[in-house]
């Protein structure tokens, strides 16, 4: 069941994200902010906030942040609300991109992610314009270690409704649809794994490469600005690196 990996073209983003960690920290409160509003303080019974809590904790986001946002989302009355927003566009060459946000001010994060477009040889798109070169899945990423047989792996992610599996260089990635994702990830947790990477995600359909260097330089630097931004949650794009 091995294949290219999608994952790849994001997770490569992933080392530089988790080194800018107040940026990283502050998008997490956000989520969790806006979990615990929409669905109560319990991680029990609200899996978008355990989700949170996971990513939280894998970038070693300190249990004081984590707490002090949760108590932000219960206590809250100054009308402070969130709104995700998915914004499309070509970078380089015309490689596809896909830019999601929670954000209080729809107007500034709509200028400002124009604004990294149009400085980086690309341009801001219509809803739909990219978005069918996408999957949205569930992946699991659980990284390879002497204990680990690929085969058992495999077996374990398919019966607990996993779509795909792959064994790369380093992990295994799992794949599934987005309504099989909470239930294959807590099955699999209850066999005792863990997981570095737990997310839905959109997943390229098919990858670009980019021959040019600057290109490869604008590319970087779009994707680098838009990670900037506090309004930004993910960053998702079709560039085979």
């Amino acid at each position: 069941m091995a294949g290219h990996s999608k994952w790849a073209n994001i997770k490569h983003r992933k080392g530089r994200q988790d080194a800018l960690k107040g940026k990283v920290f502050t998008k997490i409160a956000r989520m969790i902010f806006v979990a615990v509003r929409e669905g109560g303080a319990d991680p029990e019974y609200n899996f978008s906030l355990k989700s949170a809590i996971d990513k939280a904790k894998a970038v070693n986001m300190p249990n004081d942040n984590i707490d002090r946002a949760i108590k932000k989302g219960l206590g809250s009355s100054d009308g402070e609300s969130y709104e995700e927003i998915v914004y499309e566009g070509y970078g380089p060459a015309g490689t596809a991109v896909m830019v999601k946000c929670l954000t209080d001010n729809k107007n500034r994060t709509a200028s400002d992610v124009r604004h990294c477009f149009s400085k980086n040889g690309g341009n801001l798109g219509a809803n739909g314009c990219v978005s069918f070169m996408f999957d949205r899945k569930g992946i699991l990423i659980i990284d390879k270690t002497e204990n680990l047989d690929e085969e058992t792996v495999m077996m374990s992610a398919l019966e607990a409704g996993a779509e795909d599996f792959e064994a790369e260089d380093d992990c295994f990635e799992i794949t599934c649809l987005p309504e099989d994702f909470k239930n294959v990830k807590e099955t699999l947790e209850n066999e005792n794994y863990t997981f570095s990477t737990s997310e839905v995600a959109m997943l390229p359909q098919n990858t670009t490469k980019l021959e040019n260097e600057d290109d490869i330089k604008a590319m970087n630097k779009l994707i680098d600005m838009l990670e900037d931004n506090d309004d930004v949650q993910e960053v998702y794009h079709n560039w085979e690196c």
